[in-house]
C-alpha cells in the first residue's frame, strides 16, 4: 500500500518564513521565479512523481537490475525506461540549470526541495538524476579538455536528460582514502587511456539514456603520491562516433535496499577519457560534486522519514487497540480505541514530524545560501551565504541520514507487525535509508569534516557567522511574547555548543586524537542547536497568522515537542564529547 501525498503546504510555508521573496525571487536572475511560479513548478513535479513513479516503487524493488555477462548491460526494472523518458520530456531535468546550456534557471532552492518528493515517490529511480545533478554541478567550473565531450556540448546533454553521469571514485582497495586509488590515465594524442577497476558506482551502466558519462578519479604517470596526486577525467560509454569505449561494467551489487538502482563494478580497459581542469588538482572537482550529493543524502532521510510517518499515521488513525488510559477518550461505540488515544503512539508520532519538519527547513535554508552564494548582489552576503553552506553540508548530510533512518524505524514501531511486511511500504523505506548513512563519505567522515576543516576553516568564522545568525534571530524572536521559553532555549543550547567547541578544540590541540573520539557526538550536538534555529525561525514567522490559523497551530504544537523533548538531547551529546577520548582508546583491542 502506496501512501504518500507531497508536503507542499509545508514547503511554501517554509519558502516564506525564509524569505524566499525577499531573498531569492528579487535577484535579477530569478525574477521569473515568484513564490507562486515556484509552486506551481513544484506541483506539477509532485502530480508526476506521486501518479507516475510512486506506482512503480514497489514493484520495481521485488523485480530489481538485471545483469547480463554476455554483453555487460544491466536492465532496469519495468516502467523504469519509460518512466524516466518522460520525466525528461517534462524537462525536471533542466529545472535548475543556465538557459545558456538549456536549463530553465530556476533557483537552486526549488529543485532541491523538489528532490525530496522525487526520493520519497522513487529512491532508486532518484539517484539517476541525482548523480547527473552532481555532474552537472562539477563540470560547470571547471574545463573539459575536449573538443567533442567539451564542456559546451556535453552540459546540454547532461541537463536535457539524453545523457546520464556517474561519480567513479572508488576502488576495491580504497574508499574513503582516495590516496590509495590506482587508476591510471596514459597520455593518447589529444586524450588519455585509462585502466582500473571501480566499484560502488550507482547506475554506471544502464538502459535508460543514450550515453553514460564517468567522472573518474585517475593517476598520471608521473603523479605524486597520496591525493596530491589525483586527476579528474570525463569517460563516456559511447565515443562522438558512436564507437563503443572499453568501459564495462563486471556485475552488479545485491543490496539490502535501493534494489531497482544497479550498483557497478566498472572495469576501464584502456578507456579514453579527457582531463577536467588540471593535472594533480582532481579533487577539487570531485568535492563539487560531493557536496552536492551530501545534500541529496541528507534529503534523503527528510523524504523517506516523511513518507514513513504518513504511513504509520494513516495506519494510526484506523486501527485499534486496547482502551485509553483516559476514561474520557474512550470510544462506547468500540471494543477497542483508536491507537492515537496512547500517549505513546503520540510521542513516536511526533519524534519524527518534529525532527523532519525541522530538517526540512534546513534544507530550505541550505539550499537558498546555496543560490545566495553563486548569485547576491552584494558580494558579503555572497561570502556569508558560502560560508554556511560549507558548515551545514555535513550536519545535513549526517543527521538528515541518522535521524531520517531512526524516523523510519520509529514509524514502523508505531504500525507494529504491519510496518515489519511488505503490504506496507515502511520496510522497504528503511532498507532503501540505510545506505545514507554509508555513502557519499560515511558518517563518521561528515564529523571529522566539521570538526577538522570547518570549524577552524578561515580562523574559524564560519561558526562566527553562524553565531550571527543565532543572534539576530534571537533578537527578532525576543518581540513575540509567546515565544520567549523557546528564546531562553535557544540561547542556552547556543551558548552550550559554544562552549562545547571551546573546550574541544583546545584538548584537540594538546591531542588530535580527541577529534577522532567526540567528532561525532559534538556534530550531533551542533545539528539539534541548528535545528532549533530553524524551528524558532518558523515560529517567529507564523507568529503574523490568526491563532486559529491550522499552520499556526500546527507549527507552535510541534515546535513545543521539539523544544521540550528532543533538544534535550543536546546536552546528552554535550556531556559525551566532555568524557573525551579515553573509554576509546584505553580498552585493549584483544578485549573487542
Amino acid at each position: 500500500m502506496q501512501i504518500y501525498t507531497a508536503p507542499l503546504d509545508d514547503i511554501r510555508f517554509l519558502l516564506e518564513a525564509f524569505d524566499y521573496t525577499g531573498k531569492i525571487h528579487g535577484i535579477p536572475a530569478f525574477a521569473e521565479f515568484d513564490i507562486d511560479m515556484a509552486m506551481d513548478l513544484l506541483g506539477g513535479m509532485a502530480t508526476f512523481c506521486t501518479e507516475v513513479l510512486q506506482p512503480l516503487n514497489k514493484s520495481a524493488d521485488a523485480e530489481g537490475v538485471t545483469y547480463n555477462p554476455e554483453d555487460h548491460s544491466v536492465t532496469t526494472p519495468k516502467g523504469f525506461k519509460e518512466a524516466y523518458a518522460e520525466y525528461v520530456e517534462n524537462g525536471f531535468t533542466t529545472l535548475p540549470y543556465p538557459p545558456e546550456h538549456g536549463g530553465l534557471g530556476a533557483p537552486v532552492v526549488l529543485n532541491t526541495l523538489g528532490s525530496e518528493v522525487l526520493i520519497a515517490a522513487n529512491k532508486s529511480f532518484s539517484m539517476l538524476p541525482g548523480l547527473s545533478a552532481g555532474l552537472i554541478d562539477a563540470l560547470e567550473g571547471y574545463t573539459v579538455h575536449s573538443e567533442e565531450f567539451g564542456n559546451d556540448n556535453l552540459l546540454p546533454k547532461l541537463i536535457s536528460g539524453e545523457w546520464a553521469g556517474t561519480m567513479a571514485l572508488t576502488e576495491p582497495q580504497c574508499g574513503t582514502d582516495l590516496g590509495l586509488l590506482t587508476t591510471k590515465a596514459e597520455p593518447f594524442g589529444d586524450h588519455f587511456k585509462l585502466s582500473g577497476t571501480k566499484v560502488w558506482i550507482t547506475f554506471g551502466e544502464q538502459d535508460m539514456t543514450e550515453n553514460i558519462v564517468h567522472l573518474v578519479l585517475a593517476r598520471l604517470p608521473d603523479a605524486p603520491e597520496g591525493i596530491k596526486g589525483i586527476s579528474t577525467f570525463i569517460v563516456p560509454k559511447f565515443l562522438a562516433d558512436g564507437t563503443r569505449n572499453p568501459v564495462f561494467c563486471g556485475g552488479v551489487d545485491h543490496k539490502m535496499g535501493i534494489h531497482a538502482s544497479p550498483t557497478c563494478v566498472l572495469n576501464f580497459e584502456e578507456a579514453e577519457g579527457w582531463l577536467v581542469g588540471k593535472p594533480n588538482q582532481g579533487m577539487r572537482p570531485m568535492f563539487t560534486m560531493m557536496n552536492v550529493a551530501r545534500l541529496n543524502v541528507g534529503i534523503e532521510g527528510v523524504a523517506l522519514g516523511e513518507a514513513a510517518y504518513q504511513a504509520a499515521l494513516t495506519f494510526a488513525k484506523d486501527r485499534r487497540q486496547s482502551r485509553s488510559l483516559n476514561p474520557a477518550k474512550r470510544d462506547a461505540n468500540a471494543a477497542a480505541d483508536n491507537i492515537l488515544v496512547h500517549p505513546d503512539v503520540r510521542r513516536m508520532l511526533l519524534e519524527a514530524k518534529s525532527t523532519n519538519e525541522g530538517l526540512r527547513g534546513l534544507v530550505a535554508w541550505i539550499a537558498m545560501c546555496y543560490d545566495l552564494s553563486h548569485h547576491a548582489l552584494d558580494e558579503d552576503e555572497k561570502q556569508k551565504a558560502s560560508d554556511l553552506v560549507a558548515l551545514l553540508t555535513p550536519i545535513i548530510k549526517s543527521f538528515g541520514s541518522e535521524r531520517g533512518f531512526l524516523n523510519i524505524s520509529t514509524a514502523m514501531q508505531v504500525m507494529g507487525g504491519a510496518g515489519f511486511t511488505t503490504d506496507w511500504p515502511v520496510e522497504q523505506y528503511l532498507r532503501d535509508e540505510r545506505i545514507a548513512m554509508i555513502y557519499e563519505g560515511t558518517n563518521h567522515i561528515q564529523a571529522l569534516d566539521l570538526v577538522g576543516r570547518k570549524l577552524p576553516m578561515h580562523g574559524g568564522r564560519l561558526m562566527r557567522v553562524f553565531a550571527g545568525e543565532i543572534t539576530a534571530l534571537l533578537r527578532e524572536a525576543s518581540a513575540h511574547e509567546a515565544l520567549a521559553p523557546y528564546v531562553a532555549a535557544l540561547k542556552v543550547e547556543s551558548k552550550r555548543l559554544n562552549d562545547t567547541t571551546m573546550t574541544m578544540g583546545g584538548a584537540a590541540m594538546q591531542d588530535n586524537e580527541v577529534i577522532g573520539a567526540v567528532s561525532s557526538n559534538y556534530l550531533n550536538q551542533f545539528a539539534l542547536v541548528t535545528l532549533a534555529y530553524v524551528w524558532l525561525k518558523q515560529l517567529t514567522h507564523v507568529m503574523a497568522l490568526d491563532e486559529d490559523d491550522a499552520m499556526r497551530r500546527n507549527k507552535i504544537q510541534t515546535a513545543r515537542y521539539f523544544f521540550e523533548l528532543i533538544l534535550p538531547e543536546a546536552e546528552m551529546y554535550a556531556n559525551k564529547v566532555a568524557v573525551g577520548k579515553t573509554p576509546m582508546t584505553d580498552i585493549d583491542v584483544d578485549l573487542l
